[in-house]
Parts: C-alpha cells; structure tokens; sequence
C-alpha cells in the first residue's frame, strides 16, 4: 500500500473483508505465529490477511506468508474457508471476516518473527491443544493435516477472468 492510500477501517465494516490463511507443513509439523494486533494479541494463528486487488486467494496466501514469516512454500490444496463475525453488544457487527484456508508445502526459510508475528513455531499438529490458539485454528489445522494425510488435493483453478 503506498502512503497516499486509506485502508479501510476494520471495524463495523459495510461489508465483510475477504482473507487467507495457510497451513504450512515440513515433515510433519505445521507453520505457526503469535499475532501481534488485535484481535487476539499473542494468540497462535496461521499465517495470513487481507486478500489484495488483482491477487488470486492462493496468491495471497503466499505473499503473506513471505511478509509475515520469511518462509516460502507451494499451495497444494484449498482446505476450507472460516466465517469469522463478531458482534457487540448492541447486536452489531463489530468485525467480519470470511477466510480461505489453503495448505502449503514447505520450500525455504525456519520462519522469522516480524511486525505482524510474534513467536514462530513449527509444531505437530497433535500438539496443538497445547498452544493458544485464535478461534477455528485447532479445526483449521486437523482439517488440513487430515487431506495432506488423504493425498487428496483439490487445489481450484485461479486467475478466470471473466
């Protein structure tokens, strides 16, 4: 984002933001990292965010896992996607998110921390109950774990214009 755009404001969207996430596996252990912004500061999450314009899904996932941990990896498959919607008090929605989870192959890089990850783990995802993790993570990660084990991938066609 250059420094004369405006990112729109997070909270009480006028419509729900579209976000990636990855879960990237090396012999047998899965890519995680504390968050460093609200929501959920210092909760373990996958690596991901904002889907820019002109990304495919799968495109993001692999830029914010660059910027967010160093690391590089092949999307294998689309696992899932999660509806994140937080309401207040009064009933209104306070955040929205919907998020396309992919699965990804190690390439290159241990993962670093940076400004938006904290601590970076690998760890079995067997082991995962033992972190804090933000909501939907554990399921997010056992669903993943579960089609990399099936050898099932079913990565969608990207970059269809119409």
């Amino acid at each position: 984002m250059s420094a004369i755009e405006v990112e729109p404001p997070r909270l009480y969207p006028s419509r729900p933001f579209l976000a990636v996430s990855i879960a990237v596996f090396r012999a047998g252990k899965v890519l995680m990292a504390t968050r460093t912004r609200a929501p959920f500061i210092n909760a373990f999450s996958l690596p991901g965010g904002l889907v820019e314009t002109g990304e495919t899904l799968a495109e993001a996932a692999l830029r914010e896992l660059r910027e967010e941990v160093d690391v590089e990896a092949r999307v294998i498959a689309f696992n899932r996607h999660v509806e994140s919607i937080e309401r207040d008090d009064a009933g209104g929605i306070k955040r929205h998110f919907v998020i396309a989870s992919f699965i990804g192959e190690w390439i290159a890089g241990e993962g670093t921390p940076g400004l938006e990850a904290g601590e970076v783990v690998w760890v079995e995802p067997s082991q995962l109950s033992r972190l804090h993790c933000t909501p939907h993570t554990a399921e997010v990660v056992a669903g993943a774990a579960s089609v990399l084990q099936s050898g099932r991938f079913n990565l969608p066609e990207s970059g269809v214009s119409l």
